[in-house]
């Protein structure tokens, strides 16, 4: 029987790298252009999204719990006028979900439940409810990634 330490490692990996994975594969059969296309006047693109959720994480997580001096810029991550190339952006986006792994594995009992403050991160409370809220957060936009693929890639009449 493993220990609420390991359990909470264990269980944070698996579902980061699930939920990274899944990316991955929503954003493979798109071309260039559909990963920057805006199908929707009131959403986002995958691309952008991905941009969002990289920033997400290496703030919330890089930043203010491993110390990487990560500076966010939350508005760009929404209006970036370049479209950069979809392996480059795919590629930070893994870089930030390997910075994720190594935090969780290297976090203690007494780490997880230290006090947690950030820039909109509203009232978390501890470490642990951070990543946790990330978690969610990058699940939550792979919903609209779903939508974004469903759409971007259906075939027009």
């Amino acid at each position: 029987m493993e220990d609420l330490l390991t359990t909470i490692r264990l269980g944070l990996t698996e579902r980061y790298e699930a939920l990274a994975l899944r990316v991955h594969e929503l954003a493979k059969p798109l071309t260039e252009d559909q990963f920057w296309e805006k199908p929707f006047l009131f959403g986002n693109s995958f691309g952008h999204l991905v941009l969002h959720l990289t920033g997400n994480l290496n703030y919330y997580i890089g930043t203010q719990i491993a110390g990487t001096g990560y500076v966010r810029d939350r508005d760009r991550e929404f209006t970036e006028p370049r479209h950069l190339p979809k392996e480059e952006v795919l590629r930070n986006f893994d870089q930030a979900i390997e910075m994720v792994l190594r935090t969780v594995e290297a976090q203690s009992d007494e780490d997880w439940s230290a006090p947690y403050s950030a820039v909109r991160a509203g009232d978390v409370g501890s470490r642990f409810h951070m990543v946790l809220k990330c978690a969610a957060h990058l699940d939550h936009h792979v919903g609209q990634m779903i939508y974004l693929c469903f759409e971007l890639t259906r075939p027009r009449i």
